[in-house]
């Protein structure tokens, strides 16, 4: 059964530090093999994945756990716990890290930032942002989530993207006549929805019967979107639609509008101008407080920026309070900063109710954002960033010029030189500012890099006749001077470099720190096998040893693969059929390049040579790499089938296939999807029946012989899902069982006697009505089943303690049980037992902690 404790992903344990005194004693036990394993490691985790299928604890460390709201992950030690092997990775250098959400479940339930870690949580859910859960795992994937949704990150609070508030280096003299406030300028440029926009979506209140009115609507990006996707949408604005009408519409939206006027009485008269022409909903959305001081001088209730614009803070209780105030009815709280006000109390309640079901997709996710927002705000700066806010386009490209060479560029090498001096005064003055407002440790690594290419060209260059150093081109002549000071020592560095490339053991280290970083799948001591894509990222060893195949060989354009042998001194090269567009897919071409004789074979798959299936695609890939998440996600829930060794090469894809489809699986796009087709009734149900067991069984059918064979793929799939996750265990523990009630179509239905309910007890599966619906809106799947000589209690009892389901009807000790498997997994008991007078069944619903204890009446 499932643990209280920790997060729990599919088979794997999440969990902190702080809270492993709370495992049970099996999982403490695998914790502490991996402790003895991995002992430094285990001093740096502070998270800990147990792996219950794969036999694995992973330790994590997450630098901040407790200071990002979605900590990213720095490092990882995977200990395989029957073999006590260590695989380790770092993300440090990762350009998008994989992260954490929900960590409050990590943490014990008195830790004292636990609420606080759970009402971002609250936010996010309420956001609609941990949809699509596949796609949420990486930092760069999950940033750009938040953004389109109108929301950045302030601390552990998601606020709304409303207006602009960046400060002009005005100096520190604010003109504050009212008269001169521009509030234009606070005006976003969006490239996707408004906040207040994405949750009407959410709440399913965009549709082709929508007429929408944006009263104030700025550079009217909202109403272009909303538009195209077939909404009547219009607008007016004081500054940028002067001119439209303002005209009355189901729904209006008031969007981070009073927050930018300054003069109280106007921005109630807004407010209330803006909900008389609401006929049914108002949207009112303002910036709130964050963390940070906000940028600008107090000017009245609120602060006056350099750029000459108002801005007005709300908390959430206090924009609540407004609105109320202000339109003396109800406001409705959907979102940070976004309130629902109901001119139409009836389309009030109808939301109010079905306001916990509302979980439609958003119309308009195809409208994404093509460009990240800017922070709306910003502390006052320093002189120093007031001076780079002055210079900032000559200072990025002064600094991208020097992290381009690795090194500082010569005057002549900079085509803005003379602009730089004249903003700065001198060229090395102009040098050490860079130095002071950038990250130098991201220097520092640019250099490293340029230094590693130059020994890998000079070193491949080594092959043919060596050039002078009068012959190189002067740029290189100056990155050899700057980074190994004269030529002789940077060919000296070269040579050792390609002499390196014969020696196992240089390999052998360097393929190790290449998997470390997520450079590719590394076999000790055997080979590292990683896309061509990344091999500019490999140590220089590594470079060298692939150039040299490639001066045999030829480029690399339209290699996939490519697998370093680290013994034996060749190099292999793999083309594949659709690499990107196939979740496995299937080598065309093999060229293994023998370095030491100097000599090339090529093997070509198809007729008669069955082309091999590449297995775990995202082995060879890294976090960057398009599509990578849902790859990783795809090979994750294809090993936890096990279906093969995941070490070795696996089965022809067609044996894939046929296993997956036993299975009632199939590979969709990027996914293990449920089967959609219909099997023959002879097909294995489980390990123990057919589907035919399943529909030709119980008394009615028995004495209807009727045609009772589902018409849907679903239905199937769930029957398998009951004979699996049900009837399996139960007959591996007590033995053969007898089935008494299965699949009933609607012809079965009308033939069976006595108060049945087909939209209540699974038994339909997923088939549907004349109408187009589900006949039973729950899903799933049911059987009655009989174990002879057993107390069918005492089986209710077992299957409650062991085994997640659905539903659960026991009828007495000698009659069968009724027992459903379907999504909504509600784990319910229900004793049926008899009146005493009447002889009439009465459901009674147990938890299963009072079932455990319940005795069936005598007699």
């Amino acid at each position: 059964m499932r643990p209280m404790i920790g997060k729990l992903v599919g088979d794997n344990l999440y969990i902190h530090r702080q809270h492993l005194e709370s495992l049970p004693d099996k999982l403490r036990k695998a914790v502490t093999q991996a402790q003895r394993v991995a002992a430094e490691a285990f001093e740096l985790a502070n998270v800990f994945k147990i792996g219950a299928s794969n036999r694995t604890v992973s330790l994590l460390r997450y630098p901040s756990f407790l200071e990002e709201p979605f900590p990213a992950l720095a490092e990882t030690w995977r200990v395989h716990l029957d073999s006590d092997r260590v695989s380790y990775r770092s993300y440090v250098d990762s350009l998008n890290p994989p992260i954490l959400h929900r960590k409050e479940l990590l943490l014990p339930p008195d830790h004292p930032e636990r609420e606080v870690f759970a009402a971002l949580t609250t936010q996010a859910e309420q956001l609609g942002l941990f949809g699509d859960h596949h796609l949420i795992g990486f930092k760069r994937t999950w940033e750009d989530k938040i953004r389109a949704a109108g929301y950045y990150l302030d601390g552990h609070t998601l606020l709304p993207l409303g207006n602009d508030v960046s400060e002009a280096d005005q100096g520190d003299t604010l003109d504050t006549t009212a008269a001169e406030i521009q509030r234009h300028r606070t005006a976003l440029s969006r490239a996707g929805l408004s906040a207040p926009m994405q949750a009407l979506a959410r709440h399913g209140l965009l549709g082709a019967e929508t007429t929408l009115f944006d009263y104030g609507c700025g550079r009217g990006d909202d109403l272009t979107a909303l538009r195209s996707n077939g909404i009547a949408a219009n607008g007016w604005d004081p500054y940028f639609a002067p001119d439209q009408q303002q005209r009355p519409a189901k729904v209006v939206n008031l969007g981070f509008v009073i927050n930018v006027i300054e003069d109280f009485d106007e921005r109630i008269a807004a407010l209330r101008g803006a909900f008389e022409l609401a006929e049914e909903l108002l949207v009112v959305s303002t910036m709130l407080y964050g963390s940070a001081p906000p940028p600008g001088q107090p000017y009245r209730d609120g602060y006056l920026t350099g750029r000459q614009t108002f801005q007005k803070y709300f908390t959430q209780s206090e924009l609540k309070e407004f609105v109320e105030s202000v339109l003396d009815t109800e406001a409705v709280a959907v979102g940070p900063g976004i309130m629902f006000v109901f001119a139409d109390k009836g389309a009030e309640q109808r939301f109010l109710y079905g306001r916990q079901r509302s979980h439609h997709a958003l119309k308009l996710l195809g409208y994404r954002r093509a460009q990240a927002a800017r922070s709306p705000r910003v502390p006052r700066p320093s002189r120093r960033e007031q001076q780079l806010a002055a210079h900032h386009d000559l200072v990025d490209a002064l600094w991208q010029a020097m992290l381009n060479f690795g090194r500082t560029p010569e005057p002549f090498e900079f085509a803005d030189y003379a602009a730089t001096v004249e903003a700065f005064g001198s060229w090395g003055r102009a040098t050490r500012f860079v130095f002071e407002v950038k990250d130098t440790a991201e220097f520092e690594l640019a250099a490293a890099e340029r230094r590693a290419d130059l020994l890998v060209y000079l070193a491949l260059q080594l092959f043919s006749k060596r050039k002078r150093y009068s012959h190189l081109d002067e740029s290189l002549q100056r990155d050899v001077k700057a980074h190994f000071g004269d030529y002789q020592k940077a060919l000296a560095t070269a040579q050792a470099l390609l002499l390196s490339v014969a020696d196992p053991s240089t390999l052998d280290d360097a393929c190790r720190a290449a998997q470390a970083k997520g450079l590719g799948y590394y076999v000790e001591s055997d080979y590292l096998q990683l896309h061509a894509s990344l091999i500019e990222r490999l140590p220089a060893v590594l470079r060298v040893y692939l150039g040299c195949g490639s001066i045999l060989y030829g480029d690399l354009d339209g290699i996939d693969l490519v697998k370093i042998h680290i013994r034996s001194g060749k190099l292999s090269l793999m083309k594949f059929d659709d690499f990107d567009g196939q979740p496995i897919p299937l080598m065309t071409e093999r060229i293994k390049i023998r370095l030491r004789d100097q000599d090339i074979d090529f093997f070509v798959y198809g007729s008669p040579h069955e082309p091999p299936p590449l297995y775990f695609k995202s082995r060879y890939l890294n976090e960057d790499y398009r599509m990578f998440e849902q790859q990783s996600r795809f090979d994750e829930d294809l090993e936890a089938l096990s279906l093969f060794d995941p070490d070795g090469f696996g089965p022809p894809l067609q044996q894939l296939q046929q296993a997956l489809a036993s299975r009632r699986l199939e590979v969709s796009n990027y996914a293990l999807a449920p089967s959609s087709t219909i099997p023959s009734l002879d097909e294995p149900c489980g390990a123990h029946f057919t589907f035919r067991h399943f529909i030709e069984c119980g008394e009615t059918w028995e004495r209807t012989r009727l045609h009772n064979v589902p018409q849907q793929a679903a239905t199937f799939n769930a029957l398998h899902a009951l004979a699996t996750n049900i009837l399996d265990p139960v007959i591996d523990y007590f033995g053969m069982i007898r089935l008494t009630y299965g699949f009933a179509s609607a012809a079965l239905t009308k033939e069976i006697p006595g108060r049945i309910a087909p939209h209540l007890d699974q038994h339909a599966g997923h088939e549907l009505s004349r109408t187009g619906k589900p006949i039973c809106s729950r899903l799933g799947a049911a059987i009655d089943f009989l174990v002879e000589d057993e107390d069918m209690v005492e089986v209710a009892k077992w299957i409650t303690d062991n085994i997640p389901f659905d539903r659960l009807y026991i009828y007495g000790p000698n009659r069968p049980i009724h027992i459903s498997y379907g999504p909504e997994g509600t784990h319910q008991v229900v004793v049926m037992s008899q009146t005493a007078s009447q002889g009439r069944l009465v459901p009674k619903a147990l938890t299963p902690e009072k079932f455990a204890a319940f005795e069936w009446p005598n007699g």
